[in-house]
């Protein structure tokens, strides 16, 4: 579950990953038009800790692009090279936001939601002590079966990432993400990206408005333990 408040944040998620999508090799759009947030979806965190979130976005007449973030209220110990910045939170203070990709919490989540099939976090807010379901703007599910093995959350000194072409990869010990940066349109190159021979490849998929046919967001392989 994904409690949410309602709040200004100063800068918007959107400014704060501008300047450095748009210097990533998988970046396609308007370089100077600003972002503007197409969908997004959540994850839980199981310590209920860290926002991790994934907006779909367009610059300009580009197609949609995916940006996992995550939010932290103190600092990434080891992830300096994926922080993309801090903002405001007029409830929560100052947060920490990162690439997903480079956020132990975040990979995990992904991983475990594609190999274990399991669902996106429900979103909430909480108005004068009510609860009230906010509804996703992007609905994703993974292939994976709940009888998977659990997905041990890799330490961040075990993180290596790097961009080919439209597709994001991190590799942490026996696991490898492998993330469409431009989904659906690159989902040959996720299966390149990843060892064929690992012992589970399974995919997270998901829709949004104005894209009902389900399109292959990310790869994740886990070789044998």
């Amino acid at each position: 579950m994904a409690l949410l408040h309602k709040s200004v944040l100063t800068p918007s998620k959107t400014a704060v990953i501008d300047t450095w999508a748009k210097a990533r090799p998988w970046f396609r759009g308007d370089a100077d038009a600003a972002f503007v947030k197409v969908a997004a979806f959540r994850f839980d965190d199981p310590d209920g800790r860290v926002g991790l979130e994934t907006l779909f976005v367009t610059a300009g007449a580009g197609p949609v692009l995916q940006v996992p973030l995550t939010y932290r209220d103190t600092a990434l110990d080891g992830g300096e090279a994926w922080l993309l910045g801090t903002l405001e939170h007029s409830v929560l203070g100052t947060r920490y936001v990162y690439d997903g990709l480079g956020d132990p919490a975040y990979l995990a989540a992904l991983a475990t939601a594609a190999l274990a099939g399991g669902p996106q976090a429900e979103e909430f807010y909480e108005v004068d002590g009510d609860r009230e379901v906010r509804e996703p703007s992007a609905v994703v599910a993974g292939s994976g079966s709940p009888s998977a093995l659990p997905v041990d959350v890799p330490a961040v000194s075990s993180m290596k990432t790097r961009d080919d072409g439209d597709v994001s990869v991190t590799s942490a010990g026996p696991l490898t993400v492998a993330l469409a940066r431009v989904p659906g349109a690159a989902a040959s190159a996720l299966a390149q990206a990843v060892d064929a021979a690992a012992a589970e490849r399974e995919v997270l998929t998901g829709t949004w408005a104005g894209h009902d046919a389900p399109a292959t967001l990310a790869l994740v392989a886990r070789a044998s333990r």
